[in-house]
């Protein structure tokens, strides 16, 4: 299996790029913004999973042929890049309903699995996470030592850990700055809209930055 030594150098690297916020980050906390503490709870589950559903395709191959591809690639960037639009405008639309959202109801739980879907939506079209775990996470593995898929299937669980970590913190400390805005309801529906706004943005810089080769 993975060795100590090559486990802590891949952990050291997972955390150098996950504290550097980038659209799951964002999102999060664009989320926490706009509708609070458990939507961006759920939204990191969602993400988390979205994110390990990335290095089971690169453990079995299917990573490396999208990040060598540039349609393929191009193609999930830019359904990503859309879907973080499209969810920026629905919170900027929603802005004004959100105190009625604070109190919870009947629609909480399909409201909760929405937003689940989301953030996996989020998670597995993250062109970040694509080209680390494609270009990255293959150097760690011993192929000395075999079971090469084991291996990053648990390399990484390392990383999703990390990041569970660090986007919980995110979203917590943007739901508490959120609540301080709940108490008033023009203060509430400009920090929604600000979530959406930044959503917005989040969509349209994954579109336009990184890979274009």
């Amino acid at each position: 299996m993975v060795s100590t030594d090559r486990l802590l150098a891949f952990a050291a690297m997972s955390f150098l790029l996950i504290i550097v916020p980038g659209p799951s980050v964002l999102f999060v906390i664009g989320r926490a913004l706009a509708q609070g503490r458990r939507a961006a709870l759920t939204t990191v589950v969602g993400n988390t999973l979205g994110a390990y559903v990335l290095i089971v395709a690169v453990a079995s191959g299917v990573g490396s042929v999208v990040e060598r591809s540039v349609l393929l690639f191009m193609a999930l960037k830019l359904t990503g890049a859309a879907y973080l639009v499209y969810l920026g405008v629905k919170a900027w639309r929603e802005r004004g309903s959100l105190r009625a959202a604070l109190a919870g109801g009947a629609g909480a739980a399909q409201g909760g699995s929405r937003t689940f879907w989301e953030g996996f939506a989020v998670g597995v079209s993250n062109p970040k996470t694509i080209v680390f775990f494609a270009a990255v996470l293959p150097q760690f593995v011993d192929r000395d030592q075999g079971h090469v898929a084991a291996q990053m299937l648990v390399l990484g669980l390392v990383f999703n850990v990390i990041a569970v970590v660090s986007d919980c913190a995110w979203g917590l400390v943007a739901a508490t700055a959120r609540e301080w805005f709940a108490r008033s309801p023009q203060r509430l529906s400009l920090v929604g809209g600000v979530g959406g706004l930044a959503m917005i943005g989040l969509g349209v810089t994954v579109a336009t930055t990184g890979r274009k080769d």
